[in-house]
């Protein structure tokens, strides 16, 4: 293998070498401001506007929210951070699940610094007479937010609310944004930031994002993971419908896991708030470092199974195929190993990904399922050196050369590390269009094999390089 290397393919190598992880801010001790209210009056869309992100599903339906949301805001006005908290509405007539909805919601009166108790100015309702009377013993930290003040007309409108008793209040329009700057500004006088403080992410923690089919077992894997009651869990299909964090520890090695909504064929998203939560369920591939793909083992793979495994698969994730519910199934001699291969079958692009069998419910097969993930982030955010990767490069080559022939013929001349989380490597080649995508496969094979990335995604890109030689001859060539 030639390795005289033009002045760009040396600084290409000088950069590879000195690429690492990008390392993310992080804050502590943050003062926590939730966002309470009865349902339909515009939590989510205030929460969504504070953020400047579409985080909380957003939808007329009464209801939409259900597990709280947490997330960090920087207030734009006062450039302060804050964790704000979206929570379910609170309801007088409550039907299944309404009763967890609401207990959740309120366990955050407690913990809050400062509760924003959320009303519509154009109309009261008994649900907030009611909510108010639950408020009073927080008295001291509550702010009325009179919400869809759309006009200055209606600023006065929240005067109505007075005779609740509680001394802040403030008209705003979530929906527009009016009168944000007044409810920051009263924020700013209302919270103690000394304690916050802000550090260094280096991310070391494990980001898993629990996916599948409604009602394969997420959240049951999620309350068993984080050891809390965590997510709703419930034999209704689609009860988790934005996306929630659970944290824990497992061998030292800190996780951090999403719990995502049931992802179900498309012709059965009817409702537009089913359609948002499958559009976050799938966005919380771009957060997480590993997938971890909940199949049924009694009802077997669905079409979303493999759109999931391949959305993951393209973005570099790492994936983990969960036949949960194993508990269920009969015991039959080699019935793992049968539908591990009926996988393997469906799956052939994706013979790296381990599959695992478990059971939610009594917890057989979870510690494996840790210990892999674990190996496959530590896979993930492997670094290889230049000089390690190019003479395995040169064992590769030598062990099966390019093709010989004219038209296939080319020379591979070195190789360099992208990126990490996910993997990614150049191939430097003097002619790129001669790269078979079977000798693709050949040098993918290869670096799972001898560097120790058995169980990821690999991303290989073939690049154009000409040696010193070449580039002059180039140089004089041109008129």
């Amino acid at each position: 293998m030639k390795k005289s290397r033009s002045a760009q393919d040396e600084k290409a190598v000088d950069m590879a070498e000195s690429a690492e992880p990008s390392v993310r801010t992080a804050w502590r001790n943050l003062p926590v401001v939730a966002v309470v209210g009865r349902p339909n009056v515009g939590k989510s869309t205030l929460f969504n506007r504070l953020l400047r992100k579409r985080k909380a599903i957003v939808d007329p339906t009464p209801g939409v929210t259900r597990d709280p949301i947490e997330s960090v805001c920087m207030l734009r006005s006062i450039e302060k951070p804050i964790t704000l908290v979206d929570t379910g509405g609170y309801k007088l007539d409550r039907e299944v699940l309404d009763d967890q909805v609401v207990a959740r919601s309120l366990s955050y009166l407690e913990k809050a610094d400062l509760i924003l108790f959320l009303v519509d100015v154009a109309k009261m309702a008994p649900e907030d007479e009611e909510f108010a009377a639950v408020l009073r013993r927080y008295a001291g930290k509550v702010v009325l937010v009179g919400n869809k003040a759309d006009s200055p007309e209606r600023d006065p409108w929240i005067f109505e609310y007075a005779r609740f008793g509680f001394s802040g209040m403030v008209a705003v329009s979530a929906e527009h944004g009016r009168g944000l700057d007044e409810l920051e500004a009263l924020l700013l006088a209302r919270l103690d930031f000394s304690k916050a403080e802000e550090y260094p992410d280096a991310h070391d923690d494990v980001r898993v994002a629990i996916m599948g089919k409604p009602n394969v077992g997420k959240s049951t894997l999620l309350n068993r993971l984080s050891g809390s009651e965590r997510s709703i869990v419930s034999d209704i299909p689609g009860t988790t419908r934005d996306v929630v964090e659970g944290r824990f520890v497992w061998k030292g090695k800190p996780f951090t896991v999403l719990d995502t909504a049931g992802i179900r064929r498309k012709k059965k998203v009817f409702e537009a708030v089913e359609y948002y939560s499958v559009n976050r369920a799938i966005k919380a591939i771009d957060e997480c470092d590993v997938v971890i793909l909940m199949i049924d083992a009694q009802e077997g793979l669905s079409d979303q199974d493999k759109k999931i495994a391949a959305l993951a698969e393209d973005k570099g994730r790492g994936i983990i195929f969960a036949l949960n519910k194993w508990d269920a199934v009969p015991g039959v001699k080699n019935g793992f190993e049968a539908a591990r291969d009926k996988l393997r079958y469906f799956f052939g692009q994706m013979a790296f990904a381990p599959v695992l069998a478990l059971s939610a419910k009594t917890g057989e097969g979870v510690p494996k399922l840790l210990d892999m993930a674990a190996q496959v982030f530590s896979q993930l955010n492997q670094k290889i050196e230049t000089s390690k990767l190019n003479k395995k490069v040169e064992e590769w080559v030598e062990a099966y050369p390019p093709p010989v022939a004219t038209r296939t013929k080319f020379k591979v001349r070195y190789a360099t590390q992208l990126s990490i989380n996910p993997q990614r490597f150049a191939f430097f080649v003097s002619r790129p269009e001669a790269v078979l995508d079977s000798y693709a496969t050949y040098l993918r094979n290869r670096m799972r094999e001898d560097l120790g990335m058995a169980l990821i995604p690999l991303r290989l890109e073939i690049r154009a390089s000409r040696t010193k030689w070449e580039e002059r001859g180039a140089k004089d060539e041109r008129p």
